[in-house]
């Protein structure tokens, strides 16, 4: 089973996932509503996880935090900026753990689940990758409230109720969005997935047999 999960076809789809996030979270994956960017990097986390399994999951999760964190630290939004300079320890937990769990548990559910139905895991594992994702976001934030109470006062919003501010500023737009795409991207390209895969096996997995050298002519007996 090891040889055939470190098969080369799986390391280079795992290689193109990990490029996937590394790329579309520093580069291309984010759109900026309000205050707070969308995060699309989400959809190659699902797809390793349904692919490869709960450990790939992880480590895509992992690489999409590790991004993040780097982006946090070089301050490259207010919001950003303020919460790595108040609360640094927190801010690097919340955003390593966030995607790593949320990866895992993707893909230990599709696991779960795909033995009763292919189609509910699917759509299980998309689902629950923003959850988590978002739900992780929100307790790192209140582990932080000095943090947020501070960005809450360069915004003018210092008046609203901490958790309120966190879910309806920071979170609202974000989660809903993250999450319909998700369910509406992920299961889509894991069925391309799935055909090409049947495809290509149909096409060139199946090797033709070795010939069988003919049977020696009986020789005749004297």
């Amino acid at each position: 089973m090891d040889k055939k999960f470190f098969s080369a076809k799986n390391i280079a789809y795992m290689a193109v996932l990990l490029a996937l996030v590394i790329v579309l979270q520093a580069f291309g994956g984010t759109v900026s509503i309000g205050v707070v960017q969308l995060n699309f990097t989400l959809i190659p986390i699902v797809l390793g996880a349904i692919l490869f399994g709960p450990a790939v999951g992880a480590l895509l999760g992992f690489a999409c935090g590790v991004v993040v964190l780097v982006q946090v630290i070089m301050g490259l939004s207010p919001f950003y900026a303020i919460i790595w300079a108040e609360s640094p320890v927190v801010t690097v937990f919340t955003c390593i753990v966030k995607t790593t769990v949320a990866g895992l548990l993707a893909g230990f559910l599709y696991r779960l689940i795909a033995k009763r139905s292919q189609i509910a895991a699917v759509f299980v594992a998309a689902g629950i990758v923003p959850i988590v994702n978002t739900g992780l976001f929100i307790l790192g934030c209140l582990c932080m409230n000095g943090a947020i109470s501070a960005f809450q006062g360069s915004i003018e919003m210092g008046g609203m109720n901490l958790f309120v501010f966190i879910v309806v500023v920071l979170v609202t737009w974000n989660f809903f969005i993250e999450f319909a795409v998700n369910l509406l991207v992920a299961p889509a390209i894991y069925r391309v997935v799935g055909v090409t895969e049947k495809f290509i096996t149909k096409k060139y997995g199946k090797k033709a047999a070795p010939a069988q050298p003919e049977d020696p002519a009986p020789q005749e007996q004297p």
